[in-house]
């Protein structure tokens, strides 16, 4: 079963083509979010450069399917992390391909390369950790009800998963419930790095590639801006003009205390906006870390208009946390546990052939 995967667009690839592997040259990563940067990345499989009505270019990697999620795996998370949750990895990033393969939302491949979709950065990052893995769970989806899964992840949930409504559509899906998750608290990880009954010093530098340990206050953060600072950036996100921004009101939040939809009021316009991803991206010249803050105004508001964000959590909160997975699996906790801990209800099935 081979993939196609959308790694770059741009006005021309610029490529270097090697005996066995390919190179690209600056690919963008993260794409729109506080990571956001170019890389040089090598790729095995086939490279295609599609032309596009617009006039820029494509590059189109089609790859056997285990090979793509041994690099998906170890681009979403370092391939030195315990052998547990990459088995974990493995299987719903599988999960996750079948189901996109079988009903694409880009044209002319099945994938992207970058988070919107699954990252997928080549040779760069990846070991033998990461095909022991995959072969590992070969063959292995998670089903629930007898249908593969859509498994939705994220980086950190701040302490509490979040359900498929508050991301996406208004439909409720069984298998992406709120469920509570003190492994990815810091405090929950230091108590694990000090087991002094452990044969081994857990780090979560371990499991974290390079531009993710950027990134410190991923369970809570806090964010301040001046009622001109966020008006500038809501204006240049949202391409409305707001006028001063004088309030921002939460009206509905999920479980985990994601909001789903906030009230933004300006002096010359006001209005509801969500799901969770467009609420982090118009508060932010980037992305917000999460959707899941509290809104406190600068006391002497009048004044000096400030408005404070406190926040939790790295990412839309539904489905597993990668962070408390990692530490799940070096508190000795198998795959099959992880899955069943972030996906209540589900099975693993070992007849993918049937797909």
């Amino acid at each position: 079963m081979h993939i196609r995967i959308g790694i770059l667009t741009a006005p021309k690839i610029e490529f270097e083509q090697r005996e066995h592997t390919f190179l690209l040259k600056n690919v963008r990563i993260g794409i729109g979010f506080h990571w956001d940067r170019h890389e040089d990345q090598e790729f095995a499989g086939t490279l295609e450069i599609r032309r596009n009505p617009d006039g820029t270019q494509t590059a189109i990697n089609t790859i056997d399917l285990e090979d793509y999620l041994c690099s998906v795996i170890s681009s979403e998370m370092s391939a030195n992390s315990p052998m547990e949750l990459l088995k974990a990895h493995a299987l719903i990033s599988r999960s996750w391909a079948i189901r996109a393969m079988e009903h694409p939302n880009h044209e002319g491949f099945h994938v992207c390369a970058d988070d919107h979709c699954q990252r997928y950065e080549g040779l760069r990052r990846l070991n033998e950790r990461a095909v022991q893995a995959v072969r590992a769970t070969a063959g292995q989806v998670l089903t629930y009800d007898g249908k593969i899964c859509d498994c939705r992840y994220h980086k950190c949930c701040g302490g509490k998963t979040e359900v498929w409504r508050t991301c996406w559509e208004d439909i409720d899906v069984p298998y992406i419930r709120s469920v509570e998750c003190p492994y990815c608290n810091p405090k929950h990880i230091k108590a694990l790095s000090s087991h002094s009954e452990r044969s081994f010093d857990f780090r979560l530098s371990t499991c974290l590639n390079d531009y993710d340990q950027e990134t410190t206050d991923f369970h809570d953060w806090q964010v301040t801006y001046t009622a001109e600072e966020l008006s500038e950036i809501i204006r240049t996100k949202s391409g409305i003009d707001f006028g001063e921004i004088t309030n921002l009101i939460p009206l509905h939040r999920g479980p985990s205390g994601r909001i789903d939809q906030l009230k933004i009021v300006g002096t010359k316009h006001t209005e509801v906006i969500g799901k969770e991803l467009k609420i982090r991206l118009w508060l932010s010249k980037t992305c917000l870390y999460s959707s899941w803050f509290e809104v406190e105004k600068n006391p002497s508001y009048i004044v000096h208009p400030s408005f404070v964000l406190t926040g939790h959590g790295w990412g839309h909160g539904a489905g597993l946390c990668q962070i408390g997975a990692a530490v799940m699996a070096a508190e000795g906790h198998s795959y099959e546990e992880i899955l069943t801990y972030y996906y209540p209800g589900t099975r693993l099935n070992e007849k993918m052939r049937k797909w």
